[in-house]
């Protein structure tokens, strides 16, 4: 715990989004528009820099949650809403997948693909390793949320920095 807090202590949110930069971003935006053309779901992808203490008192699945709140991840009208959240100083990775997903898709499958992002990360591959996530977050999505007629944008594509 010690360690965790020096580490968010002394790690400016700046150092840690190296990882992100802007172009990046732009390009995880637009894999996220091009998901949501494949299936009724809606996807955020969150990346979290430093921690307060008291957020430092969460696990990664407890904090993952908090912004899934955050960021009224749940606020759509099928209750499709996925969250890939990223904590990067401590370089924990939590898909968070709303009720209405969560009844199809076994946590087990999330958890698969925060693993494989966590190893692109682990090689430096930092976008390819969200853009292989996003990948995988839509094939999950399209099985079981298809698109239909209407496929309203309910929630931004933009990466949210929190």
């Amino acid at each position: 715990m010690v360690k965790r807090l020096l580490r968010h202590l002394f790690i400016p949110d700046w150092v840690a989004m190296r990882a992100f930069p802007r172009a990046s971003l732009e390009r995880i935006e637009r894999a996220i528009k091009e998901s949501e053309k494949k299936h009724r779901g809606e996807l955020r992808f969150a990346l979290d820099a430093d921690l307060t203490p008291a957020q430092l008192r969460l696990t990664p699945r407890e904090r993952a949650m908090q912004v899934f709140a955050e960021l009224r991840v749940w606020d759509t009208e099928e209750n499709s809403g996925v969250l890939i959240y990223v904590q990067l100083i401590d370089h924990q990775i939590e898909i968070v997948a709303d009720r209405g997903i969560a009844r199809r898709v076994p946590q087990a499958e999330w958890d698969a693909i925060c693993r494989a992002m966590e190893e692109a990360f682990r090689q430096g591959a930092f976008e390819r390793g969200a853009i292989q996530a996003i990948e995988a977050v839509t094939a999950l999505l399209a099985r079981h949320f298809p698109p239909g007629a209407a496929n309203p944008n309910e929630l931004p594509d933009k990466p949210a920095v929190v």
